[in-house]
């Protein structure tokens, strides 16, 4: 059996504070990084990236420049980047934007494919007159596996390789759903409090977006010519956080799983949800603490970076988490998973960009539907498609599906993307 200590570490280290989008702020923290090592000025960065971290970093906005994608990213990390603020790395982008422009105007930067199976790899050397830093990262945004100056290895560690017993990495070995509303519905709530700090962060984020036009606006737009339906205010204000951050807005936000888009989905639609129904706090810190783990559990099967979109998982979570708000019992959390999976699994993940907010809004209609249904004792058949009667089989397919099924998918996305021509 987990323990409770251990799973929230599982949470902690998977639910954390970003600036940015995660993909061109983990490679800004890979060139600070390799930058503070050199310990000189730069003159040229060559960066060698897995085909995941450059399609997620192409078309995202990048916080305070009112630019997209990664030279500026990299620019940043060069310029003010700060590696010891993992990544809250570009925390302070505002007030050296210029000085990025300048040096990206004079200075080299060299971006190409990694050649490895890694779906998240980042390797920048950093080069001055007279020396230079090699630094890697690789399976999660801010694991450092290799550091190196002038050939001189400084750290090294095997991809995948654990210097010691590390309970919240192998407890997901043994995580089922039962353990995760086991664990949220009866845990002491003292335990559990700290998942608050999710809705302050996400919910600023919301509310400065409907107060300006950030991205597509699909949350504005959805917000202002909403009639009093509380499904549709509950998805509006879910996607207009996804619409700033994605326009690169400077405000920090509480990712999930790597991601501050699945960290908002998460976190917004069940708090949303739980206030418009007048739910006490401690239900709703129990639901969002049941959304959070549920995606995070989703997730350690699909992989961290997939051709497979994390909203599929995110709101998988947001869904069980809402499912419990309304007086729903495990099975019926299990129910509105299953229907979920027979409709949403296989949402292309093209990047992060502006639509993504979108997708979030496709993700939390087939939330609702499926709590909908659940609270009516209503499932798909275990014959429909990959559904199952075991909700961890169930979930165990959707992983192979993001992890193994769709790599084809994810190479030929990429071959469309870099062959487009958008001025």
């Amino acid at each position: 059996m987990a323990s409770s200590d251990c799973i929230k570490r599982l949470m902690q280290k998977n639910i954390i504070i970003a600036v940015g989008c995660t993909e061109p702020v983990a490679v800004a923290l890979c060139v600070a990084k390799a930058k503070e090592i050199l310990s000189e000025s730069v003159d040229r960065i060559e960066l060698s990236l897995s085909k995941n971290i450059i399609k997620n970093a192409m078309g995202v906005g990048i916080p305070s420049t009112g630019m997209i994608g990664l030279p500026i990213a990299v620019a940043l990390g060069v310029v003010c980047g700060d590696s010891s603020k993992g990544l809250e790395v570009l925390f302070d982008a505002k007030n050296n934007v210029d000085i990025a422009k300048e040096w990206l105007e004079s200075h080299c930067v060299k971006i190409g494919t990694a050649q490895t199976d890694e779906k998240l790899y980042i390797q920048c050397c950093a080069e001055s007159k007279h020396s230079s830093a090699t630094v890697v990262i690789a399976q999660n945004h801010t694991n450092f596996v290799h550091i190196e100056k002038e050939g001189k290895i400084l750290m090294h560690k095997e991809i995948g390789q654990k210097e010691e017993y590390v309970c919240e990495d192998d407890i997901l070995n043994i995580l089922n759903e039962k353990m995760i509303w086991d664990y949220a519905t009866t845990e002491p709530l003292e335990n559990l409090a700290w998942i608050e700090e999710t809705i302050k962060l996400n919910g600023k984020c919301s509310e400065e977006s409907l107060k300006g036009e950030y991205g597509l606006q699909i949350g504005k737009k959805l917000f202002e010519s909403n009639d009093g339906n509380i499904r549709t205010e509950i998805i509006a204000r879910t996607c207009a956080a996804s619409d700033a951050r994605m326009d690169g807005i400077t405000l920090p936000i509480y990712s999930n799983s790597g991601s501050g888009n699945q960290g908002i989905t998460c976190t917004l639609p069940v708090y949303y949800y739980g206030v418009k129904h007048d739910i006490d706090k401690e239900k709703i810190i129990r639901a969002l603490t049941l959304s959070h783990l549920t995606s995070i559990y989703i997730k350690s099967k699909i992989g961290r970076l997939s051709a497979l979109c994390g909203i599929v998982n995110a709101a998988m979570g947001a869904a069980s988490g809402i499912t419990y708000l309304a007086g729903g019992s495990f099975e019926q959390v299990c129910y509105a998973i299953n229907n979920m999976t027979n409709t949403i699994t296989g949402m292309l993940c093209d990047g992060a960009k502006p639509s993504c907010a979108l997708k979030i809004s496709t993700g939390l209609h087939s939330a609702f539907d499926s709590v909908m249904l659940a609270m009516n004792n209503i499932v798909v058949d275990a014959t429909d498609g990959i559904a199952a009667t075991d909700i961890d089989k169930t979930i165990e397919s959707i992983g192979k599906i993001g992890r193994y099924g769709m790599d084809t998918t994810d190479n030929i996305v990429l071959e469309i993307m870099t062959a487009k021509n958008c001025k």
